[in-house]
């Protein structure tokens, strides 16, 4: 007589070992997709403390974390009057601003960040923080950076 797990595996009482490894695989699944850094977030403004916008952090099929803007919370509608090259005049919602961050540890590092209302990129990396709750978002140039805390969806 068996007993279904949730893949509708039929482990049976002399396969207490691989149920015992697929509910600890399914636990620490469950851990690193919840403290990771994909899915909506919602960004604040470090100077004004304003919500901005909503960024979704996705994984590339290279294995890098981009992020894009799926909508502006204070200026809907608006453009990258002072990006350069392709993105010029581009809408903003719909733009990726957060590209080619790679694991390091407990963070992400060695990406680009765009700041599409100075329309300059920078040096980012990303860290989960909180249990999962909020992203540490930091752009650096020389030896200067700024974060930025974006908050879970």
């Amino acid at each position: 007589m068996g007993v279904e797990n949730i893949f509708n595996i039929e482990i049976t009482k002399e396969d207490t070992m691989k149920k015992l490894i697929i509910l600890l695989m399914l636990t620490v699944t469950q851990q690193v997709l919840a403290e990771g850094p994909v899915g909506q977030w919602k960004t604040i403004d470090d100077e004004t403390k304003k919500a901005k916008s909503i960024v979704e952090v996705y994984q590339k099929a290279d294995g890098t974390m981009a992020g894009k803007v799926l909508k502006l919370l204070q200026n809907p509608g608006a453009v990258c009057k002072k990006c350069d090259g392709a993105k010029k005049d581009k809408p903003i919602e719909g733009m990726e601003v957060l590209w080619g961050l790679k694991k390091d540890g407990d963070k992400w590092t060695g990406g680009t960040i765009l700041d599409p209302k100075k329309g300059k990129t920078y040096r980012a990396e990303i860290k989960v923080t909180d249990g999962g709750k909020t992203l540490k978002v930091t752009g650096k140039v020389l030896m200067f950076s700024r974060s930025q805390l974006w908050h879970k969806q």
